[in-house]
């Protein structure tokens, strides 16, 4: 009851701050925001007084920033792990809260803490991605060592948010209740249209307590990210490499220490109407005693009809992702690390890898703040010798024998209202239908899910 009643302040916070329109949006890395800008409004609101409360009056960029959300969502599922688990009658409520505070000590020098608090009700059985009461989610430092127009170079250390690309590998998990981090050490360097990352982490495990989220010996997550912003024809690129450590992993039925090495390279960008997602990538390294031989490759791309009636925007993905192919020395099943938990939707039923996906989607613009789109994904397995995993790289279901690699259809229908940038509302219905994969290793049900979300941000 008393979440209930701080969403609802919330709400009306925003609703009363929304007159701030001409802000800067939210980024989805809340760190990135720069409120230096308020400095020269000396007649700041409320709202603008929290996001900008200075420390000197001589230095625009020193000064605390404080910020958050609120994000309650409501799930009714009706044959859950296609009815291999109970049905629960009323469904589920999940509530998210983040609380940062920014402090910019100088242009040279920042720290930035967060607070998660990530909550479920009348859910039976909780994981700590969906239960976690309250916990340190982000504290690191910022130190700069130089920052010119053309180029700067910064050194990051502590508890920190990790996202790169598309967020195919490495992504905060929005979507999910308990968003992730990483303890790392990081370098950032950025020349006119060029930038690097160099880092090397441990993955935050989270745990269902309070502030028990501590540090994780036990995976290793270390890499350097490159992207090119502007590169003649092609656009944007992006080019890697990730390596990752695991003290114990099981894919398929091999188990073992987990020593996996992933390069790769993304293209991106836009012409016109056309907007365009390429990326490929191959993994090695060892698993026990065998042997890493993995890859993917993706196309995702939209077309935009901007003159036309309701603004229809017509998109395309395909992806392939490799699974094992049953060989006593080698493991062929794909390790997305620590991808986007909502990959194929908000219901996040199963994960990348071992699959073949064709998706086609159209978004319609109903209105300036309203839009609704409609996905439809095709599920096969890339090999019959691996089952499916769920987001979390963990096996659903084995290939139980079955030679059948059809493991069924997803169509989304989603309706998205954003009356302002502090305000969002989300209603998504979701039917899988079960193919003949599903039906001869569980029950085979389809599945039915709708889902609800409220969220605020400040």
């Amino acid at each position: 009851m008393v979440r209930l009643r701080l969403i609802g302040i919330l709400l009306l916070l925003s609703n009363g701050i929304a007159l701030a329109q001409d802000q800067p949006s939210f980024k989805p890395l809340r760190y990135n925001e720069d409120y230096s800008y308020l400095a020269k409004d000396s007649s700041r609101t409320f709202y603008e007084g929290l996001k900008y409360i200075p420390f000197s009056k001589q230095k625009s960029d020193s000064y605390l920033s404080v910020g958050g959300e609120a994000r309650g969502q409501y799930f009714y599922i009706q044959n859950e792990d296609w009815g291999d688990s109970e049905n629960d009658g009323d469904g589920y409520l999940l509530s998210r809260f983040l609380l940062h505070t920014d402090w910019r000590f100088s242009k040279n020098v920042r720290a930035f803490v967060q607070f998660q608090s990530s909550l479920a009700s009348s859910r039976p059985i909780t994981t700590p991605v969906e239960e976690n009461p309250l916990d340190l989610h982000q504290a690191f430092v910022d130190v700069s060592a130089f920052d010119t127009d053309h180029s700067s170079m910064t050194f990051r250390v502590g508890r920190q948010e990790l996202s790169y690309g598309s967020q195919r590998l490495i992504s905060v998990r929005e979507n999910p209740n308990n968003r992730q981090a990483f303890d790392a050490a990081k370098i950032m360097y950025k020349a006119n249209d060029v930038n690097l990352d160099l880092f090397y982490s441990h993955y935050v495990l989270a745990k269902k307590g309070v502030f028990d989220d501590g540090f994780n010996k036990d995976t290793r997550l270390w890499g350097a990210y490159s992207t090119f912003k502007s590169v003649p024809v092609l656009g944007g690129i992006d080019a890697y490499y990730l390596g990752f450590y695991k003290k114990s992993a099981l894919f398929a039925d091999v188990k073992g220490r987990e020593l996996r090495h992933s390069v790769g390279s993304r293209v991106f960008g836009g012409l016109d109407s056309w907007n365009y997602d390429i990326e490929g990538l191959v993994q090695f390294g060892k698993l026990g005693s065998s042997k890493i031989l993995a890859w993917t490759a993706s196309i995702n791309t939209t077309y935009s009809f901007d003159d036309v009636f309701l603004k229809p925007e017509i998109g395309l993905k395909a992806e392939l992702i490799s699974g094992d192919q049953g060989e006593k020395d080698r493991v062929g099943s794909f390790n997305a690390l620590y991808p986007k938990g909502a990959y194929f939707g908000l219901a996040a039923l199963i994960g990348p890898s071992n699959l073949a996906e064709f998706h086609p989607s159209i978004n319609f613009q109903l209105a300036k703040d309203l839009e609704f789109s409609v996905d439809y994904d095709f599920f096969w397995r890339y090999s019959k010798a691996d089952g499916i995993y769920g987001v979390n790289m963990v096996q659903i279901y084995d290939d139980g024998g079955s030679q059948n690699r059809h493991i069924g259809n997803q169509l989304i229908g989603a309706l998205l209202y954003s009356p302002n940038r502090f305000l969002t509302f989300r209603g998504e219905f979701t039917w899988f239908q079960a193919g003949d994969y599903i039906k001869d290793v569980s029950a085979g049900k389809d599945i039915y899910i709708s889902g609800l979300t409220a969220q605020v941000k400040f």
